[in-house]
């Protein structure tokens, strides 16, 4: 675990979509630091197909001897949204942290899109994160530390031909963030986007065939950003759209080697390039 100093002990953070992936990983990463952790997501059954359930991530982390409990919610129903949060306060007694990392991805061109699906993209990420944060929020003014943080990309303001609606869903939530930021500034509530550079490791990297593990980072990138931003003094880090490395660089990181799935790889900006295809480091 990176940034050993980082400790977040009595913090609780209320993470959305941790059977696996980033998600999972944040959850891990965030108990081991010392905070309780909320899993929640879909997934209480395992499948053969997909592994991985938000039983399960809060099973290994009790066994690393972290505390948490795990809520079964679909972030398009706001009453099991409400509940998973009444859940964590009964349990925990309050809410510091939220992680709006649950997602639904679908990249194909316009004709390939029917509308159906491009309700799926908008509830799931775009009003997902919205309703989470909404239902967050009292607990959240009650907090001395409070941290919104969206897994979406920085706006570039520029088309995205052949994955308008996937594009349009994430970027509503880096606008939620930024707005919110604005907003709820007065409440010392710092809310922010984070996105990686490099393609990250996990199932959805595999199926849509986003490059080969050359190309990858491990999650622990994300979760070392994350742990960064969470440390920050929420009255002064907010509203802004991060990407990892520009975090970590801040941090004092200067070597990304260490989160290559290939020793000795050097992953390029794929995920950033997805958005903003003039990205350069």
């Amino acid at each position: 675990m990176a940034f050993d100093d980082v400790d977040f002990e009595g913090r609780t953070a209320f993470i959305t979509g941790t059977s696996r992936g980033i998600g999972k990983a944040v959850a891990l990463d965030l108990a081991d630091r010392g905070a309780n952790v909320v899993s929640t997501g879909k997934t209480v059954d395992g499948r053969e197909d997909l592994p991985g359930t938000i039983v399960e991530t809060t099973e290994e982390i009790r066994e690393r001897g972290g505390d948490s409990i795990w809520c079964q919610l679909d972030v398009r129903d706001d009453a099991s949204v409400q509940t998973a949060i009444d859940e964590t306060v009964d349990a925990f007694g309050g809410i510091d942290f939220v992680v709006n990392n649950a997602g639904a991805i679908h990249m194909a061109g316009f004709e390939d899109t029917p509308p159906k699906r491009f309700d799926l993209l908008m509830d799931v990420n775009a009003r997902g994160a919205y309703a989470t944060t909404h239902a967050a929020l009292p607990h959240l003014r009650e907090s001395d530390h409070a941290h919104v943080v969206t897994f979406s990309p920085p706006m570039p303001a520029r088309p995205a031909p052949g994955k308008v609606a996937y594009a349009l869903s994430k970027y509503g939530m880096t606008f939620i963030a930024q707005s919110l930021a604005g907003e709820l500034d007065a409440d010392d509530i710092g809310v922010n986007a984070l996105w990686p550079v490099a393609a990250i490791e996990s199932e959805a990297t595999r199926h849509f065939g986003m490059g080969t593990p050359e190309d990858w980072r491990t999650p622990q990138i994300m979760c070392d950003a994350v742990a960064e931003l969470f440390s920050r003094d929420p009255t002064d880090c907010t509203g802004n759209a991060f990407y990892d490395e520009e975090l970590l660089a801040e941090a004092g990181v200067d070597d990304f080697s260490p989160y290559a799935i290939v020793e000795g790889s050097d992953p390029g900006p794929m995920s950033a390039q997805l958005f903003d295809p003039a990205y350069e480091r």
